[in-house]
């Protein structure tokens, strides 16, 4: 998947002209959009369906085994099992449908992931499961600059990128069950 490469990152104003359509993203009710599993380093797995597990988080995915730098074992954080990215930016900045899960995450979702909307705490329902938005933020790094620019990263990473999550939310399962693409995402204060 690494070697789909997209012959023009965007760039600010690009990216800029695009955000109404981004920030347009439901509100309470949205959609599981794509699930991408990671079974190993730099590789993806698009799947249409799996398992959110409270220990393991997506079944098959490398979240656990690959570890973090902010555990004393090594193993994942699990403040950062899962990886929620709007996908209409997502989408904007990969340029097309193929290349989404270079982003790195697990979901992308059609809902709004701002901090307004899913400060910390905040329980979504997927499909059978319900997750919980962790505090620990998600920002953009040097595979994303790699993939999808220096400009999209720094918008990510810019004030209202994080405002708006634009790099996406880290989250932990709290209900364990399965979720499919086209799942409805809902949301709980």
């Amino acid at each position: 998947m690494d070697g789909l490469l997209f012959d023009k990152h965007l760039t600010t104003d690009e990216i800029n002209r695009s955000m109404d359509d981004v920030l347009a993203s439901p509100k309470d009710n949205g959609v599981l959009e794509m699930i991408v599993r990671r079974p190993a380093v730099n590789k993806r797995e698009l799947i249409d369906g799996g398992i959110l597990d409270i220990e393991n988080g997506l079944v098959g995915d490398n979240w656990l085994t690959r570890g973090s730098s902010r555990t004393d074992n090594g193993l994942g954080h699990p403040e950062m099992q899962l990886n929620l990215m709007y996908y209409r930016f997502a989408l904007l900045i990969a340029g097309n449908r193929e290349r989404v899960p270079l982003a790195g995450d697990q979901l992308f979702v059609d809902l709004d992931l701002s901090e307004e909307n899913v400060p910390p705490g905040t329980r979504l329902t997927i499909g059978e499961t319900t997750v919980e938005v962790t505090t620990i933020p998600h920002l953009g790094c040097k595979k994303f600059v790699e993939r999808f620019g220096i400009d999209a990263m720094r918008f990510a990473n810019s004030e209202f990128g994080r405002m708006h999550h634009l790099r996406g939310i880290n989250a932990k399962v709290v209900d364990a069950g399965a979720v499919s693409t086209g799942d409805e995402i809902r949301r709980h204060i």
